[in-house]
């Protein structure tokens, strides 16, 4: 799933786009002449319903070959305002975790997203040459629900990039 941003495509991006989905009453009108091309949804049978976006708490992590702690830092600040939901990062030389949330209408669409974060920023955030580890991706609800009973990782605070 792509946002929606003027401008070219990242590198290495295939020419079919996964696109976020519209929520709402109003997410198929009649009068909705959108084609299938790039960027853009087939528009639904008339009468019919799309499926309506979640959110989706992704943490991705990352790990390689040890890079200096200063560009690494500098390569996830830059990744950061790429991608302007990303709520916290930590890292180290040889490693880094990532953690925001996703908008997208399953589970498959956000870990697809989540799994080609890294490499569509790798250039154009400078990002070291690491392989992605682990992903977790996980509903806003069972979010919710583990923090309230003390499990898992606590609320992404503060935001922005820290070292481990």
């Amino acid at each position: 799933m792509r946002r929606g941003r003027p401008g070219a495509l990242p590198r290495g991006t295939a020419e079919r786009t996964l696109t976020s989905v519209r929520a709402g009453e109003d997410a198929v009108r009649p009068d909705d002449q959108r084609t299938e091309r790039a960027g853009t949804a087939p528009a639904a049978p008339e009468g019919a319903r799309r499926e309506a976006s979640r959110l989706w708490h992704i943490t991705l992590s990352v790990s390689g070959e040890e890079a200096p702690l200063k560009d690494v830092r500098r390569s996830l600040e830059q990744l950061a305002h790429d991608h302007p939901f990303l709520l916290t990062s930590r890292y180290a030389n040889d490693h880094a975790e990532i953690r925001y949330w996703e908008e997208a209408r399953d589970l498959h669409d956000a870990a697809a997203v989540a799994l080609r974060l890294w490499g569509e920023h790798r250039s154009t955030a400078n990002l070291p040459p690491w392989e992605i580890v682990g992903l977790e991706v996980i509903d806003r609800e069972t979010y919710h629900q583990r923090i309230a009973e003390g499990y898992g990782p606590p609320p992404a605070s503060p935001v922005g990039v820290h070292p481990y």
